[in-house]
Formats: structure tokens, sequence, C-alpha cells
């Protein structure tokens, strides 16, 4: 089951039966909704198990009942957050799958370049990620999982995309993996680094983030030249 939580897709468990409750997905994606707006609130050390239930309508025995402690939603809500990240590796595919020459992949890549920005620049994102690196030294291993399953998976998804167009001769990148992160840093390393130290800056405005998109695209291009 995946659900819409302050603006993440978070795929949430099923669960596992207990002698003391049966897992409900109306009640888990209802205490992952308001543990997701909490923990990204207030951080997760503040916020409590009691603060939890009373935000999901539900007792607090109910959310041990689903999850097995704070810790274990904490989890499930990180690593869930991987839905979003699967959804944009699915656009990746139907927006370079189309493109058959030259002319068709500059539109392409400028479209790619505006969804990527939206994604990794929304404010619940970048909140998700402060969370993460803030928690990193309690939850190493949750913090690597994180990053393999979101960011560093669609790095990998972008440069398989620019491999099959460089094979197809529609594009020139030598290096995939070094051209993905190439495009990935023009277009969303100053975003991030203002959206770890700067919480409180509101998004980009569709025009600015078109002409940073677009700007990124044509450095992108200058280095990384269409076939013919």
């Amino acid at each position: 089951m995946v659900t819409d939580a302050e603006g993440l897709l978070v795929r949430v468990g099923p669960g596992v039966p207990t002698a003391r409750a049966a897992p409900t997905a109306g009640k888990r994606a209802a205490i992952v909704q308001a543990a997701t707006a909490l923990f990204l609130a207030q951080g997760y050390r503040a916020t409590s198990t009691e603060q939890i239930a009373a935000a999901a309508a539900v007792s607090k025995q109910t959310v041990y009942n689903q999850f097995a402690d704070k810790s274990s939603l904490f989890a499930e809500i990180v690593l869930g957050v991987s839905a979003t990240a699967d959804a944009f590796v699915e656009e990746l595919g139907a927006a370079f799958d189309g493109v058959t020459s030259a002319a068709e992949l500059e539109p392409a890549l400028r479209a790619v370049a505006r969804r990527y920005l939206a994604a990794v620049g929304h404010p619940q994102v970048l909140a998700l990620r402060r969370l993460v690196i803030s928690e990193a030294a309690r939850f190493p291993e949750l913090a690597a999982t994180y990053w393999a399953r979101t960011p560093s998976r669609v790095l990998a998804a972008l440069a398989g995309h620019l491999a099959e167009l460089d094979r197809r001769g529609l594009l020139s990148v030598g290096d995939p993996a070094a051209a993905a992160d190439d495009l990935a840093f023009l277009l969303v390393g100053r975003v991030l680094d203002e959206g770890m130290f700067h919480p409180e800056a509101p998004a980009l405005d569709d025009a600015a983030a078109a002409r940073r998109a677009d700007h990124a695209v044509d450095v992108f291009l200058a280095a990384h030249p269409p076939g013919p």
C-alpha cells in the first residue's frame, strides 16, 4: 500500500498479525501520515508515541500493535519513501524510451530536468533528508539504506538511460555514471545545500525552477553533445 503523507509517497507494509491485533491498512496509513507530519515538523526525538496516536486518532496501544515501537515506525516511513523514487524512475523510463532522434532528446532532457528538480526540491523531501541526516548517527544502517534506495537508485536509473542513449548514438556520455552525476548536481546541488541550511526558505517558483533546469541542461549538453 502506498499513501501520500505530507506530499511524500510512502509505501506502507501490511504489518504482521499478532496475538493482540491483526494489521489494519487504514489504521497503519493514518499512523504513518500522522507520524510523518510530526517527525518532519519537530524531529524524531521530540516526537512521542502519545503525540502520534493522538494525531492519528488511535490509541497508543494501536500504534504499538501496528508497529513494534517508535524506531520501527520511523524506519518504515524513511524506507517507505522509496515509493517516491520508484515513481520518478518510472517517469524517467516514460520520458526517455520514446526518444528516437537528437531533435527529440533536448526537450525530453528539459522535461526530465524540471521534474527532477521539482521532486528533489519539494519542501517535504528536503525536510525528510534533513531528518535522516540528523539521525544518521543513531540509525546509520537506516541512513545508508535510504541513500541506496532513493538518491542512489535514481542516479543509477538516470545513468542507465544515458547509457542507452549513448548506445543508440543519440548522446555522447562516455561514462554514464559520471554523466548522471554531472546532470544531477547541476540541477540540485545548490538546492540541496540551501535546503539543508535554510529549512524555512521557500521552494523555487516555477519560473526560477525552469531557468535552473534549462541552464543545467544547456551546460550538460555542452559537455555531452547530442549525436547526429
